[in-house]
Parts: structure tokens; sequence; C-alpha cells
């Protein structure tokens, strides 16, 4: 099953709900919301600065960024129109904010139009990376930030134990949701290699026990893999779901994934 991110566009609308859902749960939870300050908060942007959110969603990023000190302007892109008419209903009421279809491999403005570019948990999804953030280096200023953050996806486990039937389900989640779980440890070279001086590279540690929203949608989608591609029946599938909420309710849950922030900036000269 390729990632659906890539083709959420031709997507039957159940599935452009379901992930237009998830993408709103995550950006509400307080943890992720932290992360999000977190690295956001080593940005020094110029005063009337412009930002550009790539593969911006439903827009929750962007929004968050249209309402900081000093930005002036908020792009946010995405290639699946059903995101960005949800980021332009949730939008509604940010004067600084507006969204257009388009793709990161391509990004529709000229050369040094921005002061900042972000990708939140966007580059994970984009077949070629490296042609990504080669055009977010080509539209930023010189001396223009860039933020990347995405979990370190390798790291996503939900197992109490050696042999957790659960942990199956995270894998083929991650499996067929992402393009590259390895991508964040091979991106500082990448990024140097562009042209990029990297100034920041943190780890965020993110775990769900009492009341793990984001991380049952992770163990839901990945038991709906394994039963469409034939692995496991329906009944096994709704039986890794139950299972899962079973331990919610005995307070046995446990779900982590380390993220990964970097920062990095385009030389002044």
């Amino acid at each position: 099953m390729p990632d659906p991110y890539i083709s959420i566009a031709q997507a039957d609308t159940g599935m452009q709900a379901r992930l237009a859902d998830v993408l709103e749960l995550r950006a509400a939870d307080p943890q992720q919301r932290a992360m999000l300050n977190a690295y956001l908060s080593e940005l020094q942007l110029p005063g009337e600065a412009s930002a550009l959110d790539v593969g911006c969603g439903t827009g929750a990023v962007s929004r968050v960024l249209a309402e900081m000190p000093g930005v002036r302007e908020v792009v946010g892109i995405d290639p699946a129109p059903v995101f960005i008419e949800k980021a332009r209903e949730l939008g509604k009421g940010f004067s600084r904010l507006s969204f257009q279809t388009a793709d990161g491999l391509a990004v529709p403005f000229p050369d040094a139009s921005f002061d900042l570019v972000v990708f939140h948990t966007t580059l994970c999804h984009i077949p070629d990376p490296d042609q990504a953030l080669r055009e977010a280096y080509r539209v930023l200023r010189a001396g223009g930030w860039l933020a990347v953050f995405d979990g370190d996806y390798t790291t996503t486990t939900v197992s109490t134990d050696t042999f957790d039937p659960l942990q199956r389900a995270v894998d083929a989640m991650v499996a067929n949701f992402v393009q590259n779980p390895w991508l964040l440890r091979r991106l500082g070279k990448s990024l140097r290699s562009i042209g990029f001086t990297v100034t920041s590279l943190r780890s965020h540690g993110y775990t769900q026990t009492t009341d793990p929203q984001y991380m049952l949608t992770i163990i839901d989608r990945g038991a709906d893999v394994l039963a469409k591609a034939g692995s496991i029946g329906a009944e096994q599938a709704a039986a890794l779901k139950n299972e899962a909420r079973r331990r919610v309710k005995e307070e046995e849950f446990f779900g982590h994934i380390s993220f990964i922030s970097l920062i990095a900036r385009k030389p002044t000269s």
C-alpha cells in the first residue's frame, strides 16, 4: 500500500476525512504543541517576516505561525485540494494567512521570497526530499531559516513485551504511511550538501499512556493495512483495535515516538 498522503487527492472521501481528522487531532495534543513551540522558539526571524508552510495539511501549523510576533505573512501549500479546502475553512479570521494547492517539489514562488520555510511532519511523505529542500533553499532569502520537524519513525512502539501483537499493527502503519523512516538520521548531511548551515538538531520524546488518542489512530490504521493486504482477517484487525482500547481502560497502554527537530539557515552571502 503506497503512502496515502501522496495520493490523497485520489483517495476516497472516507480516507480523506480520516487523515484530516488525524492531523487536527495530533495538532491539538498538548505534547505535540509543546514540541512545536520548542523548536519555533529557536528561530530569530526579522521583523515583518514571511513564512512558507510546505505540506501544510489542514493548516494547523500555519495557524500557529500566523500568530507569532513579527510574522507578517504565512502561506501554506499542499498538493491535496481536500486539505487546502479544510485549511481555508479552519483559517478563516487569520488575515495574514493564505493557502494554495501546490507541490513542495516545485514551489510556485520566485527566488528569495520567504524568511522561513517549515516542514512539519511533511518531509517523510515526500518521495524526493532533497528536491523539496533545494526548493526551500531557492525560495529563502539570504539568512533565511529552515525548520524541519518529523518523527524518527523507527522508534515508534506500543510494545510492552517481546512479541506484542499490537506492534505488528504499528510496524505496518509506519511501513505504509512513511516514505523513509530513516530520513531524519541522514538529513544533516543532505542539508549541508545543498548549502544550508545546520544550527540545531534536537530530539523530542513523545509518550502517550492514559489518553492515547493519536497512538490509537496509528494502531487502527496499521490494523486496517494488514487486513486490506490479507495478512490478517477483519476479525483479527478488530481484535487488535479492541486490545489497544482494553489496555487504555486497564491503564496498561504505552506508546512512544521520538521526534526530531532540525533548524538550519541559508548563508547571508
